[in-house]
């Protein structure tokens, strides 16, 4: 008999699980993880990070030429760009939520002074509006720069679509390395349970238990948040805008999840995304545009992170937030997940504007810093979960509006 070969899902898992137990042990010589086996899970996502760029330039580019209607295109960015944006502001009040109940960071004493950070200079407005565009058309390959890739593609994709039966011959080109850039893909994502396993295994030896108690309860909160975000918000839209059951858009998003889980880049489980995206239903052309998009502005994930993070700060400063405060939290980190895309470490420059607009110190940023990983794991997870969970919806809601006009199109044809 032929024997069942475990599937992709079931290697990363024990991938993971392997990291964690046998991270355990290494505690005593965390150097010797970090020295000789983080570079195999830093060579996978070196791998992945060579592919995204060109993932995300063709598959715009081909999404955006499958539509063959720029109206077509500007709608379902407008409904994309609002579902993330309400599915934000919802994540950023449920974290606070969740922080107000438990009454997270009270107990803890810290003076100020012991703490130390440097922040980083945030973009304005009209910084973050320019920086969209590109100034030439290679700068953003090769800086990896996703806003400005985006734009490019959206712009070539568009172009295409004007140029008619000129623009043919390189549609069909865009199309072909669309599906090379798949085929590399797929290639790198078998190595998913080694890199999972490199990449995990060193986070554990470096972050034992005694690291993790003081701020315990600040992980707990913050992933009671998470859970309950995708299981509330994710399972009501995938059912009712959808018709997919929770527990199937779960169980098929379980190998973008344990990935997102372990690399802590939404980017970086793109590839991955959209494959799990499509076998949810989701078509080709809607996913190659919604995915890359989510990827760069949608921070579900990030903004609960933010949520919690600074209700936890200002309790432990002994800092009383007023309504009006907390208002500005939900307002600035719902606005910011957008302005601070495409910038790296775009999760601590938005909790410094977050704390800023709250009037809260900058120096509380240092308190989470040392346990940020743990967190980053999980809100990267919700983040392409969410990415997942719009990219279905609106190819459903697409779908619908597709059978409508046909309804009509054979109506009108009846009248006749």
């Amino acid at each position: 008999m032929r024997k069942k070969k475990l599937s992709l899902p079931v290697l990363i898992m024990i991938g993971m699980i392997l990291g964690i137990v046998l991270g355990i042990p290494f505690q005593k010589n965390p150097e010797f993880a970090v020295e000789y086996i983080k570079p195999f899970g830093t060579l996978f996502l070196n791998l992945i990070k060579m592919i995204v760029v060109p993932v995300v330039l063709c598959s715009i580019i081909s999404g955006v030429i499958s539509m063959k209607d720029i109206k077509k295109v500007g709608s379902v960015g407008l409904k994309s760009v609002s579902f993330y944006m309400v599915t934000t502001a919802i994540a950023v009040t449920l974290g606070m939520v969740f922080a107000n109940i438990s009454k997270v960071g009270t107990g803890f004493h810290f003076a100020s002074e012991s703490l130390t950070f440097e922040s980083l200079e945030t973009p304005s407005f009209m910084d973050t509006l320019l920086n969209i565009f590109p100034s030439n058309a290679v700068e953003p390959l090769v800086s990896a720069t996703m806003l400005q890739v985006i734009v490019l593609a959206l712009f070539f994709g568009f172009g295409i679509i004007l140029a008619g039966e000129k623009g043919e011959p390189l549609g069909k080109l865009i199309d072909s390395m669309t599906e090379v850039c798949l085929q590399i893909m797929g290639i790198i994502i078998k190595l998913s349970p080694i890199g999972v396993f490199a990449l995990l295994l060193p986070v554990v030896a470096e972050n034992g238990p005694s690291v993790l108690l003081p701020l315990l309860k600040l992980i707990v909160v913050i992933y009671l948040a998470y859970i309950f975000h995708m299981v509330t918000v994710f399972s009501a839209t995938a059912k009712t805008m959808a018709h997919i059951s929770p527990l199937t858009f779960f169980k098929e998003m379980v190998p973008a999840m344990t990935m997102a889980f372990s690399s802590s880049s939404s980017v970086g489980t793109l590839p991955l995304n959209i494959e799990c995206s499509q076998k949810l239903g989701a078509k080709k052309e809607i996913t190659s545009f919604v995915l890359p998009l989510g990827a760069t502005i949608n921070m579900n994930g990030t903004s609960i992170y933010q949520g919690v993070c600074a209700i936890f700060i200002a309790n432990v400063f002994g800092i009383q937030l007023t309504l009006t405060q907390q208002i500005m939290i939900v307002l600035t980190a719902t606005l910011a997940s957008v302005g601070t895309a495409g910038v790296p470490g775009s999760g601590v420059i938005m909790l410094s504007m977050v704390l800023q607009s709250a009037g809260l110190p900058l120096e509380g940023i240092a308190l989470i810093a040392g346990i940020d990983r743990i967190l980053d794991m999980g809100r990267t997870v919700v983040n392409i979960t969410g990415d997942a969970n719009c990219a279905i919806c609106i190819s459903a809601m697409e779908d619908r509006k597709l059978a409508r006009k046909q309804e009509h199109a054979v109506g009108g044809v009846v009248a006749e």
